[in-house]
């Protein structure tokens, strides 16, 4: 077969095969567009799941009658006119693929006014040559965009398609997302002429967290963690699921936005998991709902045909950001103390194992926070409560009789006459692992200079002092093992002179324990 230009449709319709997985695809790019043409209300419409009919309807700033035909066009956008636009992209949608793509597998009308025309126009493409035919029509300012028949000429994609029931919860889905992502937009969604969602734009944070119950649930909302989190050009905001309350039904919202985009990243993802991974069991999962800021520089989302994934230019900076924001609000919640109604919460030490480790400067948010260096003890600590909730208890669920009881006990307890302590004897190097995780979990601490710990399906008490000195020494005692290290996928190449080489040479042991390895190279 001789080398030939594809028809339009055709080239259309492969290009449909990445952009139009199913009715859920096509309301994620037409709402989108909405999104970018600045609505502030947007009906979602859908018969059958979306495979009869998909119809969007916006109060945005509409489209041109000159400007219709090239709207279907392949490649045709007004979003970017150059690789720096593309480079430094904020709107949602950005490759002028969408209606091209819809319009070949599906009946696809388009109806339009500006605020400086007196009447709207429609458009829609038919043919083998996806010609594109225009004729006036009554509509409000703004646009409608109407998909009949979805995949109606292509059979091997229609049947693919699942039950009306399976196609309409991936619109919901859909739907919900959005709406995470734009609190200031009215979003209702219907299916077969009943109204199914309605998301009322709101702007004050009250009422944010109001929406949020509302598309995550009661149950999520209850245990929210409010996050709130700066560093540079890095913001991260949102919330967080409180870990000791995390069931299997919440762990389902993951819900995390890079500019405003829905993202399924995975770096993101392992950075959350790791700031929880102390709280959660094995085959637990943390809930979020997590916004990312950063400049559009630094973060390339033309990476995934569906723009599901990004590639950050940092992603280790960003990776260490997410986890201290994260872990941060986790503390705080963990460190609310354990005390009477009647006293106030008294100062106490912070035990090791609860600093986040790296020690770098996204461990230090603004003023709520003092400088502390890795493995160092603080000696006193302000009460936080970062969710937002009266108390900050770290304990939801415990009364104040409770409180009070347990409070009784552990003063009894330290009351109780000891005997001296016998001299201390120098740890065992088995002991100093270095990693302060080893210590188990923190559940309170005791008396000032003690730490309740949770430890291998038992309790342990923990001396303060005693922690801090293994782990002083664990930092002054080079370990057994060498430095665990990562190859590059493509080696540094660096020119250096004869001494540089002999230098090079002499400090190889040196280097093979920080990880790192020279090969010499021949010249070439």
């Amino acid at each position: 077969m001789p080398i030939q230009v594809l028809p339009p449709q055709l080239a259309n319709q492969i290009a449909a095969g990445e952009v139009v997985e199913r009715p859920a695809s096509v309301v994620k790019e037409l709402v989108e567009n909405s999104l970018d043409a600045g609505a502030t209300r947007i009906d979602i419409d859908i018969e059958r799941g979306g495979a009869k009919l998909i119809r969007i309807r916006d109060n945005g700033s509409g489209i041109k009658k000159d400007e219709l035909a090239l709207a279907l066009a392949r490649h045709a956008t007004s979003k970017i006119a150059s690789l720096d636009d593309l480079e430094a992209i904020i709107s949602l949608g950005f490759r002028g693929e969408a209606l091209a793509s819809i319009s070949s597998v599906a009946r696809l009308t388009l109806t339009s006014r500006t605020a400086e025309q007196q009447e709207a126009w429609q458009a829609y493409a038919e043919g083998r040559d996806q010609a594109v035919t225009v004729k006036p029509a009554a509509h409000p300012v703004g646009t409608t965009l109407e998909v009949l028949d979805l995949f109606y000429n292509t059979p091997a994609r229609r049947k693919f398609m699942r039950t009306e029931k399976t196609e309409f919860g991936h619109i919901d889905e859909v739907v919900r997302r959005i709406a995470l992502a734009r609190f200031d937009v009215t979003i209702n969604l219907s299916h077969n002429g009943k109204v199914m969602r309605q998301y009322r734009a709101v702007a004050q944070d009250g009422q944010r967290e109001r929406r949020l119950g509302t598309i995550c649930g009661a149950a999520f909302l209850e245990h929210a963690l409010a996050i709130e989190w700066q560093h540079g050009d890095l913001t991260l905001r949102g919330w967080v699921a409180d870990p000791l309350h995390t069931t299997p039904a919440l762990a389902e919202i993951q819900y995390c936005y890079v500019n405003g985009r829905m993202m399924r990243d995975r770096l993101i993802n392992h950075a959350i998991r790791q700031a929880c991974e102390d709280k959660l069991g094995a085959d637990q999962q943390p809930a979020f709902v997590l916004y990312l800021e950063i400049d559009p520089h630094q973060v390339d989302v033309n990476v995934h045909p569906a723009k599901h994934e990004v590639r950050f230019h940092q992603s280790r900076l960003v990776h260490d950001f997410i986890y201290q924001g994260v872990l941060s609000v986790l503390q705080q919640q963990l460190d609310a103390p354990l005390a009477e109604k009647d006293d106030p919460p008294a100062p106490r030490p912070m035990p090791e194992n609860r600093i986040a480790a790296g020690g770098n400067q996204f461990a230090r948010p603004a003023e709520a926070r003092e400088t502390a260096a890795r493995f160092s003890i603080t000696p006193s600590r302000e009460p936080a409560a970062s969710s937002g909730k009266p108390g900050g208890a770290s304990w939801p669920h415990a009364q104040p009789g409770y409180q009070k009881q347990q409070g009784a006990l552990y003063r009894q307890l330290l009351d109780t006459p000891t005997a001296p302590k016998p001299a201390l004897q120098p740890p065992a190097a088995a002991e100093l692992a270095g990693h302060s995780q080893s210590f188990g979990r923190v559940l309170t601490i005791v008396g000032g200079d003690c730490a309740l710990l949770e430890r291998e399906g038992g309790l342990a008490l923990l001396s303060l002092t005693v922690a801090e000195r293994w782990l002083r020494q664990a930092q002054l005692t080079p370990g057994a093992e060498a430095v665990c290290a990562q190859p590059l996928l493509i080696p540094l190449r660096l020119k250096v002179t004869e001494g540089e080489k002999q230098a090079l040479a002499a400090a190889q042991p040196a280097l093979a324990q920080l990880g790192s390895m020279c090969i010499p190279m021949p010249c070439t």
